[in-house]
Formats: C-alpha cells, structure tokens, sequence
C-alpha cells in the first residue's frame, strides 16, 4: 500500500477547475503507474492501461493510499481510495512487442 499526499498547492489545481479544485484523472493513473513500476522493476513502456474508470473526485490536501496486486494472468488492477471512498481503479497489462 502506498500513500499518497495531494498538495494543496499543486500547479494543476490552478486551472482544474476555477473554485472547485479537481486532481486531473491523468494524474492518479500516473501515479499507480509509477507504483506498478517500482514493484514489479519495469517501466511505462512495458504495460497498456486495459481500463481505467475514475469514480470520485480528488482535491487538495487529500491523502490516498493506492493498493495494487498481480492477478493470475500476470495482469496488475489496483485501487486508489480517499479513506474508504473509492477514487480511481483499474488494470495494466503487460504490452506485447
């Protein structure tokens, strides 16, 4: 498990949107992706998002923990949670070529 703590001030909070700060989508995936990374020693190159589905908002100042796990068929889906509240999931696999 990883945690993940959300500046405040955070560059993509000053456009993302005006009086209601959102956390872009891209940036959970990334950071799941540099999780899978690290554990399994390889990099972007070698994974293909099969899905990803964003399903809460994330705004500053928030703590995540990102839970990710390999399954039988050597795919990795993890889950971005803000307390209990699922925020981000998905699952990676490996490219081919």
């Amino acid at each position: 498990m990883k945690t993940i703590d959300v500046p405040r001030e955070h560059p993509s909070f000053a456009g993302h949107f005006p009086g209601h700060p959102i956390l872009p989508g891209v940036l959970l995936l990334a950071e799941a992706m540099a999780a899978i990374e690290a554990a399994t020693a390889t990099t972007a190159r070698d994974w293909t998002v099969e899905n990803a589905k964003f399903a809460g908002a994330v705004g500053p100042g928030a703590r995540l923990s990102l839970a990710h796990h390999v399954q039988e068929s050597g795919r990795v889906k993890f889950e971005i949670r803000d307390a209990q509240r699922l925020v981000a999931s998905g699952v990676l696999a490996r490219s081919e070529g």
